[in-house]
């Protein structure tokens, strides 16, 4: 496979064209590669149904095939697809792949269009299963990935998956779980933020489960600038 990053004719359109294009990842992860084939581009986005091959990086055989059915991809200077990147508030990634439930694997989430809040993006996400030699989807991280504000993060030193959710400007929810082996997700904090009624302070409500019992504790704090949004 040549080491093209992104391939056919989005580099070629002219504003206001839109065709299918190809893209080709050739570092997607040190084990793998990729090809994306999406349905619409023109020269700064993509949309639409796309294919989505997974490329061992080594054989450039294909390990696994996939469909999205609203693939989102924006387009930086150079018409090629960003990959990996999952910060809030910013443009989020078609691929993304990572070690999600913390097995020493590489899973993957492919973006299925804006279905999150607040027109976020969001995945179908896919775990890969050893005994199946191959990736299956997660129902329970693909709603992880769906009903907050998009793809969430994932910490390794302390193996938790962090999720945050608001509602405007005064209400915002962290929330982290914990990856059980053969159970599943398990909620093991959250912190709630909520404006006081003086508009100065935060009220905050933390959870933590703690030896099996969840707990509970309450604060106030003055409130930052970077809170009132």
């Amino acid at each position: 496979m040549k080491t093209r990053h992104a391939l056919l004719l989005a580099a070629l359109l002219g504003p206001g064209l839109a065709m299918a294009a190809e893209f080709v990842i050739p570092k997607l992860s040190a084990a793998y590669a990729a090809r994306i084939v999406v349905a619409h581009c023109d020269d700064t986005q993509c949309s639409g149904p796309a294919t989505i091959e997974l490329i061992d990086a080594k054989t450039h055989a294909t390990v696994q095939r996939f469909e999205s059915q609203d693939m989102s991809i924006l387009l930086d200077k150079r018409h090629r697809p960003a990959v990996n990147a999952t910060q809030l508030y910013s443009d989020q990634s078609a691929l993304i792949v990572d070690d999600f439930n913390f097995d020493g694997q590489d899973d993957l989430a492919i973006r299925n269009g804006n279905n999150s809040s607040y027109g976020g993006p969001s995945y179908d996400v896919y775990v890969y299963n050893r005994t199946r030699k191959a990736f299956v989807p997660s129902a329970d991280l693909t709603e992880l990935a769906t009903s907050t504000l998009g793809m969430f993060q994932v910490d390794h030193q302390r193996k938790r998956l962090e999720t945050l959710e608001k509602s405007g400007c005064c209400w915002h929810l962290t929330t982290q779980y914990a990856v059980v082996p053969k159970v599943g997700l398990q909620k093991v904090y959250t912190r709630e933020e909520a404006m006081a009624t003086d508009g100065e302070h935060l009220d905050i409500t933390e959870g933590r489960l703690v030896n099996g019992r969840w707990k509970t504790s309450t604060h106030r704090e003055a409130m930052k600038q970077d809170d009132k949004h």
